[in-house]
């Protein structure tokens, strides 16, 4: 009743008319609480005519951080009482948060006008000054946003850009050597360089390069702003030394691919940062990645809309936002984003390729088979764009076609490339499925050569052969290794404990599984398995408990007749042949 108790002390603050109103739809909502955190608001979507109902809209629309709902149905009840300044806050928040800058400037206005000391407002006032190149006002808005230590970094960062675009790069460079913090030294360093480099100090840029890059080699700006730097100094080996150091840690990302591409053609690379307008953006990218990484989704929402209002073609900020909106669940909006990367960017088609994947997740499976197909089509040649593909036919058991198509990738890659493992490993479950034991064991070996004590393939494979009566050694101490590697994943316990059963271990299989239901309460497989075992030990009251169960929890087809003949029939009653008895075929076989 968290929500009743806060919505009902906010509305003292509403006018008479809008309070009862507001009053009863808040305990209408806390009595059908539980349905109303399930139900995403659609879109489009309209305002109601009631201001309390768009008032409890927009309430339940921020706690499913609908920004787009939100930002509308605050706009609308803000109409109904546009002095109450906690109405203004909250539309300007949900504005912002929205990517409505233009509407956020005037609410900034408002909300300043009655508390001068609202930081938030003054930080965005200071954008729209620094977009308009007027860096001594918006020196003097960002003085008043830094009344914590949070926006004190902001402010500061900000400021030494605002020296930058007044041609005085030196006390730019002053202002950022007062953060002696070193949780800030990576930031320090980092803007400290752009800031030498723009302003042609090799001496001081090349230096601070080498203190951020020391400090940050698993950052991709970090990264990409040295290398660039290297090669205007006409180092290029060392650029493309950097650069591949940053591949062996995140392989073939594209903006890395195109760089290495450039670098072997003798190009030097353009400064990440030419103007003072996109050093403040890049300030506002860095602080919004990093609030994004530590799980602050809205502080990084607002830092990534403000950064891409001054610099609408960072590809690595759209990128980021659209990503966190996936990670909040709001898949439109983040194929809204997205869709603006810019058309020559090297991360466009994998922008075309991630909104496939957040159609899939929207439940819009043939919208995103459409769509990857027709990437697919349009770049046949395109290894990511096939492996979602793959992906995507692989989720609707389309098990031929993936295989068909993960085939396409391999044939599109270098044969020992590490990366390639899991392509191998999913066209092997394609191929299991399809009963094409053979193939599908092949190239499950090949997975774990290229990644040895890989923990998904060790326990699929060293599964397949118990569930066969194969290899029981080494399967069960391929899956002893998975677990060791991977001791809270379900599926993987659940594997070792059906080794021991098919060993004839029935205690140890009982240990094993009951924690894998501990683990993976809602698998069917899982309490198939447990029936069994309860079963063989003598508790038969248990294990028809347990494949009721895994009847409700909608196994695989196949398996259903299984567990029904089971519920109705039993087990037979003699002990089955415990598994190390068993003749086992060769390898393949």
């Amino acid at each position: 009743m968290a929500l009743v108790s806060f919505e009902l002390r906010f509305c003292k603050s509403l006018p008479p008319a809008l309070k009862a109103g507001v009053r009863t739809a808040v305990l209408a909502l806390a009595l059908t609480a539980g349905a109303e955190a399930k139900t995403a608001i659609s879109r489009p979507f309209q305002v109601s005519t009631s201001v309390a109902g768009n008032y409890l809209a927009a309430l339940s629309a921020g706690a499913q951080r609908d920004t787009a709902a939100a930002s509308t149905y605050f706009r609308e009840v803000l109409r109904s009482d546009p002095r109450n300044p906690e109405l203004i806050e909250r539309t300007f928040v949900a504005a912002l948060a929205n990517g409505d800058i233009a509407a956020s400037f005037g609410l900034a206005e408002r909300l300043v006008a009655r508390d001068k000391n609202n930081g938030l407002a003054h930080l965005v006032l200071g954008v729209r000054a620094i977009k308009a190149k007027q860096f001594s006002t918006a020196r003097t808005e960002l003085s008043k946003s830094g009344n914590n230590r949070q926006r004190d970094i902001t402010a500061t960062l900000l400021n030494a850009w605002m020296y930058v675009g007044s041609n005085d790069a030196k006390r730019g460079l002053e202002a950022l050597d007062k953060l002696k913090s070193n949780q800030f030294a990576g930031f320090r360093d980092y803007h400290a360089a752009l800031i030498a480099d723009i302003s042609k100090n090799t001496a001081e840029a090349g230096k601070r390069m080498q203190a951020a890059y020391a400090a940050e080699k698993q950052t991709l700006r970090v990264v990409d702003a040295y290398a660039r730097y290297l090669t205007r100094q006409g180092q290029m080996d060392e650029a493309r030394k950097a650069y591949e150091a940053f591949d062996l840690l995140v392989p073939r990302h594209p903006i890395v691919v195109a760089a290495l591409a450039d670098i072997a053609a003798g190009k030097q690379l353009a400064p990440t940062v030419k103007t003072a307008v996109q050093g403040a953006a890049e300030v506002l990218y860095g602080l919004g990645a990093a609030g994004n990484s530590q799980g602050d989704e809205l502080a990084a929402m607002i830092y990534l809309r403000l950064s891409l209002y001054l610099e609408p073609e960072n590809p690595l900020g759209i990128v980021t936002l659209a990503g966190l909106y996936e990670n909040i669940k709001q898949g439109e909006q983040a194929i809204d984003i997205y869709e603006t990367m810019p058309a020559k960017s090297p991360l466009r088609p994998n922008a075309d390729i991630q909104i496939g994947s957040v159609l899939e997740g929207l439940g819009r499976n043939d919208e995103a088979l459409k769509h990857l197909t027709g990437l697919v089509k349009e770049r046949p040649k395109d290894v990511d764009a096939l492996n979602a593909l793959a992906n995507l036919q692989r989720s609707r058991k389309e098990f031929a076609a993936s295989a068909a198509t993960y085939t396409k990738v391999i044939e599109q890659s270098p044969d020992k490339d590490r990366g390639l493992w899991p392509v191998y490993y999913f066209r092997a479950i394609s191929y299991e499925r399809q009963k094409m034991w053979p193939q599908a064991e092949a190239d499950f070996k090949k997975a774990l050569e290229l990644f040895p004590n890989q923990p998904l393939v060790l326990n699929y494979l060293g599964y397949s052969w118990v569930d066969r009566g194969m290899n029981l050694d080494e399967a069960f101490r391929m899956l002893q290794k998975a677990v060791e590697l991977r001791p809270t994943d379900g599926y993987i316990v659940d594997s070792l404990g059906w080794a021991h059963y098919k060993l004839g271990r029935y205690q140890e299989a009982m240990r094993d599984i009951e924690r894998a239901i501990e683990l993976k309460p809602s698998d069917p497989t899982i309490n198939d398995h447990l029936g069994d075992i309860y079963w063989k030990v003598g508790r038969k009251l248990e294990a028809t408990f347990q494949w009721n169960h895994a009847r409700d929890l909608n196994p695989e087809p196949e398996d259903l007749p299984k567990i029904l003949e089971k519920i109705k029939n039993g087990m037979p009653d003699e002990p089955l042949t415990p598994a190390a008895e068993i003749e086992q075929p060769k390898s393949g076989g």
